[in-house]
């Protein structure tokens, strides 16, 4: 992580460390790092969104470029846009799944994938030394009304319209507030699906059940599920680019099951292709790869090291524990909406039910959890684990192996002042009992 730059994107409490002073210059230093053309810029439902797109907007005139503005949309809305729509570049003003006082910027190349690590920096250099250059002339900003179209338009092209139609498929959507209000539904409906939504009224508060979709907090999803007998539930986070999945039976799935499943369904008809994922997802996507000659690279964790690694290698396949699902032929990029879209497409596709289809892949057993924690204390915490297993992997926090299937990995958080905690094991007495030692263990470190 650099010293603006967390696991994605600028994040902070709006008023306080991300202020109206600091996203100036921060903007500032973008356009200087981007230097000419015309960028794309879209804001999620946060009620300081639209405080800071003026900001945004202002400082890209001042840098020399010229602004287009999309308006509220899904980052992989405006990610895909950019791409689409030949754009330089892109910034989304969201904090993702941060709590409703948080804001942030994303920084989009113009693939439509997120800034390197490398130009992360450079603008980072930027902004510290406030080496800005002096432009000749102002950009100016317009509207850009084509963002949400070409994106549903693109993900319906690659799934099979017509047979995901005459199955006449259910699904509950947890909209949880956020930008994905915009296009799921929408999505849904052209598919020709019957749509049952909870949490569809977009607010900056999230009074629903939080940005973050978790297993604790989506019982509203699981009862719609149940309730209406739909085929498939689906949440978002606040900004769209995640995706927690419910089957038809009310039983929210990690993101690691989710992902396998799609793994699975996507590989067999692509074999010999390459998946990318971070550290802390599970094992049983190299089981998975070994069946259609496909291989697994893995990453620090974080959206972008993962995208930046599909581009590089041209992988179709991309993924995080955490939801994030990203499929290459669309975009190298995590997009709940095209998730959703490839979950139907199976089910279209299939004899089975979205249980009977995750009953059927190899058992896994994976678990996360988060302690709060200074930036300071999870030094001292990864130093203390070190010092107990010095061959652990450091190369993102510490991640102790055990063996094939029984893990432990701890680091801290890129966007939150929190620890995150995440353990396999090979059966679910064993997770609980590693889970168990380790939280405890790390609350006890921090708290000498």
């Amino acid at each position: 992580m650099g010293k603006l730059f967390g696991t994605n994107g600028v994040r902070g409490i709006f008023g306080k460390d991300f202020n109206l002073e600091f996203i100036s210059d921060l903007v500032t230093s973008i356009g200087n790092h981007f230097g000419s053309g015309k960028i794309l810029v879209g804001f999620d439902g946060r009620h300081s969104s639209c405080t800071i797109e003026k900001i945004v907007s202002a400082a890209l005139n001042y840098s020399g470029l010229d602004c287009h503005l999309a308006g509220l949309v899904p980052t992989p809305c405006l990610e895909f846009a950019t791409k689409k729509l030949q754009y330089d570049g892109a910034i989304m003003i969201t904090a993702s799944h941060n709590p409703s006082e948080y804001n942030g910027i994303k920084v989009v190349d113009s693939d439509g994938v997120e800034i390197s690590r490398e130009d992360e920096k450079k603008i980072e250099d930027i902004y510290f030394k406030k080496d800005w250059k002096n432009q000749l002339k102002f950009g100016i900003t317009k509207n850009e009304d084509r963002t949400i179209q070409v994106y549903i338009d693109a993900i319906k092209s690659h799934v099979d319209v017509s047979k995901i139609s005459s199955k006449k498929l259910k699904i509950a959507v947890d909209l949880g507030n956020g930008a994905q209000a915009i296009t799921a539904t929408r999505l849904c409906q052209e598919l020709g699906c019957q749509v049952f939504t909870v949490n569809e009224k977009i607010d900056g508060d999230f009074p629903g059940r939080g940005s973050e979709p978790t297993p604790q907090n989506l019982s509203e999803l699981t009862l719609l599920v149940k309730n209406e007998k739909t085929d498939v539930g689906i949440a978002f986070d606040g900004d769209g680019d995640r995706s927690i999945l419910c089957d038809n039976e009310g039983k929210i799935l990690t993101g690691d099951s989710s992902a396998i499943l799609l793994c699975k369904y996507i590989l067999e008809k692509n074999p010999g292709s390459t998946v990318v994922t971070c550290l802390n997802s599970g094992t049983t996507i190299e089981k998975i790869v070994s069946e259609t000659n496909s291989k697994v690279i893995r990453t620090k964790v974080g959206s972008v090291e993962v995208s930046r690694r599909m581009v590089d290698v041209n992988a179709i396949i991309g993924f995080e524990e955490n939801g994030g699902f990203m499929y290459g032929v669309h975009n190298h990029v995590r997009d709940g909406a095209m998730t959703m879209a490839l979950v139907l497409d199976l089910l279209a596709n299939s004899e089975r039910t979205l249980t009977e289809n995750i009953n059927n892949l190899p058992t896994s057993y994976t678990t996360k959890d988060k302690v709060p924690c200074s930036n300071d204390d999870a030094k001292v915490v990864i130093s203390q684990l070190l010092d107990d297993f010095p061959e652990s992997d450091t190369s993102d926090g510490i991640k102790i192996t055990f063996d094939n299937q029984n893990w432990i990995m701890v680091r801290a958080s890129g966007t939150e002042p929190i620890i995150r905690i995440y353990a396999e094991s090979d059966n679910q007495k064993g997770l609980d009992d590693l889970m168990h030692e380790y939280t405890e263990k790390i609350k006890s470190i921090i708290a000498r």
